[in-house]
């Protein structure tokens, strides 16, 4: 009996493995390839936003858009290689660098107002996930399997909404333990310039994000028709969802496995969506980290992503020596 069982384990295993393979075999190479252009131009998008939030913070300062748009594919780049979200530590960097007269503070108070548009849309996409009853009920999504190559993961963009706001904090704390107390507020007031007059918030910074978040439902869709689930605007909203839903379950370190279940959960047909899931991963990491690189190489003359981890330690350890921001 035991015997027999292990075997029947071993054909599914195997039958699994083939059908996985198979759904690979039949990826359709234009959509695919469409799709990582259209990303890109995501990317470009939500950096244009920030480019804006920075110029509205130092209007006196000449800022290449060039830089932001390098600092930002670089950082998604990383990110997509190394846990722990790295590469927001080389985007504060980068963008610290290509800014002149610019405080960290400010970056940091800038990246919030950049995420502010991620949790507006986070919410209605995720309510319409749950109202269309193919998510599981939230005490079971600790029960859910766990396959996933968490370092290659597309984190979705309201986890930058979490760090960022955590680093926020963080900053605030250092804020009061500090002597530089106003000078402190004031780099962060600053960073927020741009909120104090909503209409141009809007229209630089939010109608952008969102020209941005359309580019990146036509990726998904490019993408789901690509490995074969079939692009449509319900299954676009529930990926969106999905990743989404991934960052906010703290059950395993970068929501490893969870999305990759709540894949399966909502489509279906195991070996087809783990082919969409690690594809799509895959193919978005690659894309991401050969722009970061040629950006880096480029534009700010780094050879590597080590480089500027570096550089960047030593200019911060620099600027403190000299009692600086």
């Amino acid at each position: 009996m035991k015997i027999a069982a292990i075997t029947d384990a071993f054909q599914r295993i195997y039958e699994l493995a083939d059908s996985f393979v198979d759904s690979f075999a039949q990826v359709k190479l234009i959509p695919l390839l469409l799709g990582m252009v259209v990303f890109i131009l995501y990317l470009s998008m939500r950096a244009l936003a920030l480019y804006n939030t920075l110029g509205a913070a130092y209007p006196d300062e000449r800022i290449p858009y060039r830089n932001i748009w390098g600092a930002y594919i670089a950082a998604y780049g990383f990110n997509n290689v190394v846990p722990a979200r790295g590469g927001d530590i080389i985007k504060f960097f980068l963008v610290k660098l290509s800014v002149p007269g610019s405080t960290y503070p400010a970056i940091g108070a800038a990246f919030v107002v950049e995420s502010i548009f991620d949790l507006t849309i986070a919410i209605p996409v995720l309510t319409f996930a749950f109202t269309e009853g193919v998510f599981p009920n939230t005490p079971e999504l600790p029960k859910l399997g766990t396959l996933d190559l968490s370092f290659l993961s597309t984190d979705p963009q309201l986890t930058l909404f979490l760090v960022t706001g955590l680093a926020l904090m963080a900053l605030v704390a250092f804020a009061f333990l500090s002597r530089r107390v106003v000078a402190f507020w004031f780099n962060v007031r600053q960073g927020f310039t741009i909120l104090s007059d909503w209409r141009r918030y809007i229209r630089e910074v939010w109608l952008v994000q969102f020209g941005g978040w359309l580019l990146r439902c036509a990726a998904f869709w490019l993408l789901l028709d690509a490995f074969g689930i079939g692009g449509s605007v319900r299954n676009v909203m529930l990926v969106l969802a999905i990743n989404a839903a991934a960052a906010l379950v703290p059950f395993t370190p970068g929501g490893a496995g969870v999305q990759q279940a709540l894949l399966v959960t909502v489509f279906g047909t195991a070996a087809v969506v783990a082919a969409y899931s690690v594809g799509q991963q895959v193919a978005i990491a690659v894309i991401s980290i050969a722009v970061g690189f040629l950006a880096l190489l480029t534009i700010f003359g780094f050879r590597s992503f080590g480089d500027v981890r570096r550089a960047g330690k030593a200019h911060r350890a620099d600027e403190k020596a000299a009692g600086g921001r």
